[in-house]
């Protein structure tokens, strides 16, 4: 029986790192335009049981804003953590995943609830963020493609 236990845990450590590992299309260097504005996003592939990003918005001279960024497996599951300007950490739990989409999500925070990672045909990212915001549903998307730096 005890071999049957460590079989079935182990069985369930393989999933989760499987669902993990499959995070791995979101690396790299992306950027996309928000109106006037340039988004930057910009992850480590997995490793160690995380992905480390980084964001920044830069209009015309000045960064306008930034967040850290992770992607972590703790306690069996798999997180996203926000922290927008650097506030305390917002954790998004892992709630679907295949090979080009991502949907992670948090009932209880105020805005987003949801935030979703896809991969196009084209290799492009489209990042969205959806939620109840005073007492409206609001959806906002993100578009990126992938940038190849010199020397890389």
């Amino acid at each position: 029986m005890r071999l049957l236990t460590i079989c079935f845990a182990l069985s369930l450590i393989a999933q989760d790192k499987t669902k993990f590992e499959m995070l791995g299309w979101i690396a790299g260097n992306w950027t996309g335009k928000m109106r006037q504005a340039t988004m930057e996003e910009n992850w480590l592939p997995p490793a160690g049981g995380s992905m480390l990003g980084v964001s920044r918005v830069v209009a015309g001279p000045r960064m306008v804003a930034f967040e850290f960024l992770r992607i972590v497996q703790k306690d069996g599951e798999v997180f996203y953590v926000a922290q927008p300007g650097g506030r305390p950490a917002t954790e998004f739990k892992l709630t679907s995943v295949t090979a080009t989409k991502a949907v992670f999500e948090n009932p209880a925070h105020d805005h987003p609830k949801i935030i979703t990672y896809e991969k196009d045909a084209a290799g492009n990212l489209l990042a969205t963020i959806e939620g109840d915001e005073r007492g409206q549903h609001k959806k906002q998307e993100f578009r990126f493609t992938r940038q190849h730096f010199p020397g890389r």
